[in-house]
């Protein structure tokens, strides 16, 4: 009985031995070892595969996306005259210093500014490439300098700048830069997931996430040509001139404009369809400016009421306010009081459709224009002028 109990003994100690051992060096190997908070650890990576109704799935994640186009949008930024002229009423005013600066001296150097804004790199060669971003990003500025993903700082200069459509062109030198892809804006729809890229606040790079909100956005009086499309991933000052891109990565908008009443993104941004900053670009960078038709005319929305005194079927068109003599619609025979219907075959809608379609006109070139005059039906052939820049306003 005495050995039983003695083998007994040696027993348990070595029991107690080694679950003191193993409890020091893997306690998760307790069985009555409690976690002090429950939580559930997923074991599976981003965008990885995931378990889900007893089958595996892909979890949606836009990383590789994000990768493809961050490594095309710089941060620009650049010297600015910000200085206040010495005759300035508020010259003086202690505070009005505080935000602008001390009035001018004669030896006093423009104001370096920070990052101004963003850009995309939309063409590359062996010695550099074309930028692409806003007008108000770099209008004025001196000394532009892009800072690329790989840390480069390179000098840039303007090739062109639009400010009708709001867009410009840089040209930078510099080997092993990254163009972005193009995407097709025009395939976009409502509800497709976008992501927005740049350089919010001098922050640095960084991406936010949204659906497109809406289309053909216009009439918000901030270009003369719009037709933005509309989104809710943030931007903020210093996303100006980066990229909207799809969930491919592909560049479907320069990012310009937000609604905000405090400055920061409320949910509704404005970027400038790739279509049309292609077309845009591509007449900087071959002739320097941008070519747009004209005619000579003020057109005007068809409101309800003009469309009942004109006995107009539907409520469509643009009704010609004002035709300027001796221009191309007065010499075709155009007349205040009509109403144009399309224009080469496509429908216009209302005044800005109008002068949208009529801007894209070659000039040289005749335009088919169908009209509604006196309850009758009128094609005129209008051959199309180059649009004077002395003509920035309604008239087109």
């Amino acid at each position: 009985m005495r050995r039983f109990w003695l083998i007994f003994a040696e027993f348990v100690t070595i029991t107690l031995a080694l679950v003191f051992v193993v409890t020091l060096i893997r306690p998760d190997w307790n069985p009555w070892r409690r976690n002090v908070v429950e939580i559930r650890e997923s074991v599976f990576n981003p965008g990885g595969l995931v378990p889900a109704g007893g089958q595996t799935v892909i979890r949606p994640s836009y990383a590789e996306a994000s990768k493809r186009a961050m490594t095309s949008v710089v941060n620009i930024s650049s010297s600015r005259d910000t200085r206040i002229p010495g005759n300035h009423p508020l010259a003086n005013d202690p505070l009005f210093q505080r935000f602008f600066g001390q009035p001018n001296g004669e030896d006093d150097e423009p104001e370096t500014r920070g990052s101004l804004g963003s850009g995309v790199i939309v063409n590359a060669d062996e010695k550099g490439g074309y930028v692409l971003t806003n007008d108000h990003v770099v209008a004025g500025s001196k000394n532009i300098q892009l800072s690329v993903a790989d840390g480069r700082v390179l000098a840039a200069k303007v090739v062109g700048t639009d400010p009708e459509s709001d867009l410009a062109v840089l040209r930078v030198e510099g080997k092993g830069l990254t163009p972005i892809t193009l995407g097709q804006s025009e395939k976009a729809q409502v509800g497709d997931v976008v992501l927005a890229i740049g350089d919010p606040f001098g922050v640095g790079q960084t991406v936010t996430m949204g659906i497109v909100s809406a289309l053909g956005r216009n009439r918000l009086g901030v270009n003369r040509y719009e037709n933005f499309i509309q989104t809710d991933a943030a931007i903020n000052p210093g996303n100006s001139g980066g990229a909207l891109v799809d969930s491919n990565g592909n560049l479907i908008g320069i990012n310009s404009v937000i609604y905000s009443r405090t400055g920061g993104s409320l949910g509704i941004g404005f970027a400038i369809p790739v279509s049309m900053a292609k077309d845009v670009m591509e007449q900087i960078i071959a002739e320097g400016a941008v070519t747009r038709g004209y005619i000579g005319i003020t057109p005007q929305d068809v409101t309800p009421e003009l469309a009942e005194s004109l006995k107009l079927k539907i409520v469509r068109g643009a009704l010609v306010a004002r035709v300027v003599r001796g221009e191309p619609a007065d010499k075709a025979g155009m007349k205040a009081g009509d109403v144009i219907t399309a224009i080469d075959g496509k429908g216009i809608q209302d005044s800005v459709a109008a002068m949208s379609v009529i801007a894209g006109l070659k000039p040289g070139k005749d335009a088919r224009f169908q009209l509604t005059r006196s309850e009758k039906v009128i094609d005129l052939a209008v051959n199309v002028a180059k649009r004077p820049l002395a003509a920035r306003q309604q008239r087109q």
